[in-house]
Parts: structure tokens; sequence; C-alpha cells
């Protein structure tokens, strides 16, 4: 039974890989990232792979790192169409100002920026509490 699903785990990981990138640049597309902004949230500092997994997400092959991260970024994105249901106010939300405790006056998108994988946590962790999810 176990070698079965190891064997079935690559093909399961590059699906979960493309869909999870797929996921990720529509997002990326509507929080209107650029390139730069999006390779920090998915910590990597290589453009040619990020232009690489844009164009052929089906060739990237995620790492928990970037699992953990895409995770976090869905379960933001999805927060904040609970939060704030028109479209525009969601998104716009990420880029304004915040004076809330976890931003000290900075935006949520500046806060994610910052490149470790726990300020997204934190960002994650605040929309949860707005949402009575703790």
């Amino acid at each position: 039974m176990l070698s079965i699903a190891r064997a079935q785990l690559p093909s399961d990981s590059a699906r979960v890989s493309k869909s999870a990138l797929q996921t990720f640049f529509n997002i990326a597309n509507v929080w209107r990232l650029n390139a730069d902004e999006a390779m920090t949230l998915l910590g990597l500092d290589s453009r040619s792979t990020y232009f690489k997994w844009k164009k052929s997400p089906e060739t990237a092959k995620l790492n928990p790192d970037k699992l953990e991260r895409l995770s976090y970024i869905f379960g933001i994105y999805k927060a904040l169409q609970v939060l704030l249901p028109q479209a525009d106010a969601a998104d716009q939300w990420l880029k304004r100002p915040n004076s809330a405790l976890p931003f000290q006056g900075k935006s949520a998108l500046e806060r994610m920026l910052s490149g470790h994988v726990a300020d997204l946590y934190v960002v994650r962790q605040y929309l949860d509490g707005q949402r009575g999810w703790s």
C-alpha cells in the first residue's frame, strides 16, 4: 500500500504545483503585483525560474517552503474576499496603510514583502482573527 502511494506522489506533486502556481499568478494579477513583488511572496531569487514557472507552471517542483507560502497567500486572498465582498475593496486593502498593530502604519502588502514566510503568517492570522477564526 505504501509503495502505491509513493508511486503516485510525483504526478500528484506536479499537478499540485501546476494548480497552485496558476492560482498564485491569478491572485498576483488581481493584486496588480509586479514580478519582483510576486517573486518575493514566492520566496524566489531567480527571475528566470519565476518566468519559467509563469509560462509553464507544470515544470515547477515546489518545495515545502513554497507550498507553505502559497497556502498563506491563498488564505489571505480568501479571507479578504469574505471580509470585503467587493473585489476592488478586498484587493485594494492590501496596499492601504493600516494602523492595526501587526502593520504599524504600513500596508499589509509591505509586511508581506519583507520576504519572510512568518510575515505571510502574521497577515493571515490577523485576517483570520478579523473573520472570527482564531
